[in-house]
């Protein structure tokens, strides 16, 4: 089985695809000499991602547990390596995805007892949510090592006062008391432009270049380095390089601000999804992803609906893509998902979460959930607990969740930043009818900022569209009625973004995968692009609207954006 994969889609058996349970990795490393008999270095075990549940061996010996998937999670093996001539280990990872009401996301597991209908023992995996349960090692398993004395974390808060950037840094040593600590920040030429000592401090930088959004600016996502030495009475035993973008974030009553001045969403939702892989890593399709995304014109995206990989974050800091960085909240629909072991999951997760992302530029808003059943009883509490934790862990950042509920049923509403709402108005209702769009939009939008006078994102809509399915006039599922979709609600867009509307993402960026149902041939079908990459007509309309708003916010009226932009590729 490779990893990094789903399994699911990797053999012809049906019984694998849509298997439920515990499936076994194994794999043998043959150390380097020095790893196994240098006792003065760690060796610890990296796994980027495992969906679900995994239990790790090393050796034969039980060394780490760890639930949920999307976010990594690792163990110290030195004893389990360095005890004996050997220079091989033996890495076991069980893995189980099997879902409850109090995983995240939840499930039910549904046993079917009528013998004449089912197998004896036959059950199924339930859930709430519109994307396949892939399952497997996603990301990468890695073996590193560090000295016995290693920075163990760094925490980056950016400020701007007048031009002088403020970078705040918080850093953890482990493994000894007796240290020294010296930072120094570079720029992108390699010159030292600010220098520290200790394990917190500020470092100012005069006439600092910020960190600015793709499309916003003529230099966007101006990267800073953060170069951190330990030394000890010996000599240097650890070092590490941060990349660093100062900006800001900020949100007033109808605003959403970075460095200032107001931001626009105008990008996408996405799925880590791809034929064959399933969810698993790949490179290739990263970098397609990412020149789609700058060939659109998209500025933003939000990582619906769990974590995505790291490099996937790494890039967006880089090519100034901002990022609406989301847990895996989705599916929070039944009564008991809203208990208290729900929610001290929960709370963990959004630790594991913060605690990978944090120093991440282009992360600018927290999302705690999607589609909760916020207008339930206990949503209230629920919702209150686990964004006050978030904000507690970072106070620089809006949080929020998506809505689909009434702007007066809304219980977890009150508690967040900004208002996300998904509206498929045409679709799962009034379905042909685009006519309705409009009226409803519009009333959407002002019941939602009347209540509750907060700035608003447009976070979900959008048409399942067939390529290369037309009529006219149009009809669902053809790519002309996709077109009409979009081109209703960007005539609301239009008006409310005037006012307090801060953002729009279609659903979706590409076709994906979901269980299967009546109302999905071969999974959801709403993306501008195939599940390929190759895009449907709606593409093209995105596009034109996506660069005749960053050309309008730049103030270059209709100059042609291959003169106010950059067109260089995508590269290393």
């Amino acid at each position: 089985m490779p990893v990094p994969s789903s399994f699911n889609d990797i053999t012809q058996e049906a019984a694998l695809r849509d298997f439920i349970g515990w499936v076994w990795y194994e794999r043998e490393a043959i150390l380097p000499w020095r790893w196994t008999q240098d006792t003065d270095m760690r060796v610890v075990l990296r796994i980027n991602s495992a969906h679900y549940y995994a239990v790790v061996w090393v050796n034969g010996i039980h060394v780490v547990e760890h639930e949920g998937g999307h976010l990594p999670f690792e163990a110290d093996i030195s004893k389990l390596v360095q005890s004996g001539p050997l220079t091989t280990c033996r890495i076991t990872i069980a893995i189980n995805n099997t879902l409850t009401p109090h995983t995240l996301p939840p499930g039910t597991i549904v046993y079917k007892t009528d013998t004449s209908m089912y197998p004896k023992g036959y059950f199924v995996q339930n859930t709430n949510f519109d994307f396949f349960n892939y399952a497997g090692l996603h990301r990468s398993v890695v073996l590193y090592t560090t000295p016995m004395t290693y920075i163990d974390d760094i925490t980056v808060v950016t400020n701007v006062e007048q031009d002088i950037g403020l970078v705040n840094y918080w850093i953890s040593v482990q493994g000894s008391e007796h240290f020294q600590l010296e930072v120094q920040l570079l720029d992108e030429d390699g010159k030292v432009v600010a220098h520290g000592t200790g394990n917190q401090g500020q470092l100012q930088v005069p006439s600092a270049n910020l960190w600015w959004p793709y499309l916003m600016h003529e230099h966007p996502a101006y990267m800073y380095s953060l170069e951190v030495k330990v030394t000890t009475t010996e000599s240097v035993t650890d070092y590490y390089t941060l990349p660093v973008g100062i900006r800001t974030v900020a949100v007033t009553k109808s605003k959403f601000l970075i460095n200032g001045k107001p931001f626009y969403f105008h990008g996408v939702n996405k799925h880590e999804d791809s034929d064959i892989r399933g969810k698993g890593f790949d490179w290739p399709l990263l970098v397609k992803d990412f020149n789609l995304l700058r060939w659109l014109g998209a500025n933003s995206f939000r990582t619906s609906h769990y974590p995505y990989s790291e490099e996937v974050l790494q890039l967006c800091d880089r090519y100034g893509i901002v990022v609406i960085d989301e847990c895996p909240g989705v599916g929070i629909v039944l009564p008991q998902s809203f208990g208290n072991e729900s929610l001290r999951h929960h709370l963990e997760v959004m630790e594991e979460l913060i605690r990978r992302d944090k120093n991440h530029p282009a992360v600018v808003m927290w999302s705690v959930a999607n589609e909760p059943s916020s207008a339930l009883k206990p949503a209230a509490y629920y919702f209150k607990t686990l964004i006050t934790h978030t904000k507690a862990l970072d106070l620089t950042r809006p949080v929020t969740f998506v809505s689909n509920a009434k702007y007066d049923a809304d219980l977890g509403a009150p508690y967040v930043d900004v208002i996300c709402v998904n509206s498929y108005f045409s679709w799962y209702h009034d379905y042909g009818h685009v006519e309705v769009i409009q009226p409803q939009l519009n009333s959407q939008f002002e019941n939602w900022y009347k209540t509750h006078q907060k700035p608003i994102i447009q976070s979900e809509y959008g048409a399942d569209t067939i390529p290369g399915i037309h009529e006219d006039p149009p009809r669902m599922f053809s790519e002309e009625y996709q077109r009409a979709v979009l081109e209703n609600y960007h005539s609301v867009l239009d008006q409310k973004r005037k006012e307090y509307v801060v953002g729009e993402l279609i659903w979706n960026f590409a076709d994906f995968m979901t269980n299967q149902s009546p109302l999905r041939v071969i999974g959801n079908k709403k993306g501008i692009f195939t599940r390929q990459r190759q895009p449907k007509s709606s593409a093209f309309i995105l596009r034109e609207r996506y660069w005749r708003i960053a050309n309008e916010t730049r103030g270059h009226g209709s100059v042609p954006r291959t003169q106010c932009f950059g067109s260089r590729p995508f590269t290393f």
